[in-house]
Formats: C-alpha cells, sequence, structure tokens
C-alpha cells in the first residue's frame, strides 16, 4: 500500500501523497506513529526537499515532532522563525528565500526556501507541517494546495480519531 509511485502529472502524484496520507490516517490512532508516516509519506512523493516534519505545541513552544532528514531544532518559541510565525498567526508560510525572512531559524544550512501550514485541532494550533528545500521559490500553488489538504486531514483525524 504505502509504495511510493510517483505520478508524470505533478498535480497527480500530489493527489496520490494526499490520498497515501489519508490512508496513513485510517491505519492507527497513535499520532506519533502516523505523524512519522505522513513525513515519509510527503518526503516520498515531493521532490526537491531536504527536510519534512511536524512540531507540535507543547508548553506554548513547538517541540520538534517525527520527521525526515538531518537532525533539527529541538523547540522553537512561538513568533520566532517561520514555523513560530505560522503559530502565531494561525496561517500558512510560504518563504521564497529564507535568508531573508526576519528571524529565519536556520537548522540546515542547505535549505533555501520553505513552507510551514499549521494543523489545527478542536480551534487550537496542535503544531505545524514543515517542509524545506535547497531550492529558491520552490514551493507555489500546488504545494500549498496539497499540503493544506494533509494538514486539513490531519486535524480532523485529531479531533476525531486520536482525542476519543
Amino acid at each position: 500500500m504505502y509504495r511510493v509511485k510517483r505520478q508524470e502529472n505533478l498535480e497527480d502524484n500530489y493527489k496520490l501523497m494526499a490520498y497515501m496520507a489519508k490512508r496513513v490516517m485510517e491505519d492507527d490512532k497513535n499520532i506519533i506513529a502516523t505523524l512519522a508516516n505522513i513525513s515519509a509519506v510527503i518526503n516520498g512523493y515531493m521532490e526537491r526537499i531536504n527536510w519534512v516534519g511536524f512540531y507540535i505545541m507543547e508548553n506554548d513552544e513547538l517541540v520538534l515532532g517525527p520527521f525526515q532528514g538531518l537532525p533539527a531544532c529541538i523547540r522553537i518559541q512561538v513568533g520566532k522563525g517561520v514555523c513560530g510565525t505560522a503559530v502565531a498567526e494561525r496561517e500558512t508560510q510560504i518563504v521564497d528565500d529564507v535568508h531573508t525572512f526576519p528571524g529565519h531559524i536556520a537548522c540546515d544550512s542547505a535549505s533555501n526556501s520553505e513552507i510551514v501550514i499549521p494543523i489545527i485541532c478542536d480551534d487550537e494550533v496542535f503544531g505545524v507541517l514543515d517542509v524545506d528545500s535547497p531550492e529558491f521559490k520552490r514551493f507555489g500553488t500546488l504545494e500549498n494546495k496539497y499540503l493544506t489538504e494533509v494538514c486539513v486531514l490531519l486535524g480532523k483525524y485529531l479531533e476525531t480519531e486520536v482525542t476519543k
């Protein structure tokens, strides 16, 4: 079920990525295992990225969760860096050049662009999905659309499956 078979059409590939992420959520109610598998799915279906993972809110700060890539920053304050800004503003952050982002936290010096999407559960920010790329201007409309779809599904999964 989880074998990565990329589609030639980029949008079809992202649709399949979102579908596979949804299937992962159907498999288990353990949030850590689910987030680990979703990060693996995204890593498998998205090209030209060097890091994908989750930061989870804990005691009013973001704490590193499951991810694919090099070791990363463990804790991020709300309002700091791209991830902290996404939480503070409760909005997706697409940064074409992280080196120009005020207060950017450089965990991997190879990263040049980033997309961070808040995960909302019961009207609270549960955490964020963070994806980095070594390319400038890597993330656009399609990536935003399908990664947001994954995060919306994840928020619903958290509300209905995990919190029961």
